[in-house]
């Protein structure tokens, strides 16, 4: 006996179908789909074993088992989305405070000497102010080109 049983609504069961047909949305998804509407334990849903939707799908039974669980305990738009992140992989060097302070400091006047800031002079007067503590040119230029902000 299975632990999660997957019963499809009319609605679901249509929604899902419509998303095969189109073809427009990204494989995993519609893989998910295709995964659903064969565990689909409803009177008129075919109910099929995980092996044989895994084998039918060319996926692991855990990929089958995973997205029955995860439609019965959070739903449709969860099994059909991405699981998302507790915590990003990796902690942002610039927070919101830290990039304001950085535009700021891109638009004041050049150090004496310069005719203009550049990037390495910007990412040593964040670690001098004692903004962050160490943050690469790169991450200068990414926040500098994303904020859309002109130095000249």
């Amino acid at each position: 006996m299975k632990k999660y049983k997957v019963t499809l609504t009319v609605d679901e069961r249509n929604s899902l179908q419509e998303l095969i047909a189109a073809g427009k949305a990204a494989a995993k998804k519609l893989l998910q789909a295709r995964i659903l509407l064969k565990a689909d334990a409803a009177p008129d849903g075919p109910a099929w074993t995980d092996a044989r939707i895994a084998e039918a799908l060319e996926v692991h039974v855990n990929t089958v088992e995973r997205l029955r669980e995860r439609f019965v305990e959070q739903g449709l738009d969860a099994a059909l989305g991405r699981k998302k992140q507790e915590r990003p992989s990796r902690e942002r060097t610039l927070d919101g405070k830290a990039e304001a302070r950085l535009i700021a400091l891109a638009c004041s006047e050049p150090p004496q000497g310069r005719t203009r800031w550049t990037l390495r002079l910007l990412a040593d007067q964040l670690v001098e102010l004692e903004i962050v503590d160490t943050v690469s040119t790169e991450t200068v230029r990414r926040t500098l080109k994303k904020t859309n902000s002109s130095r000249g």
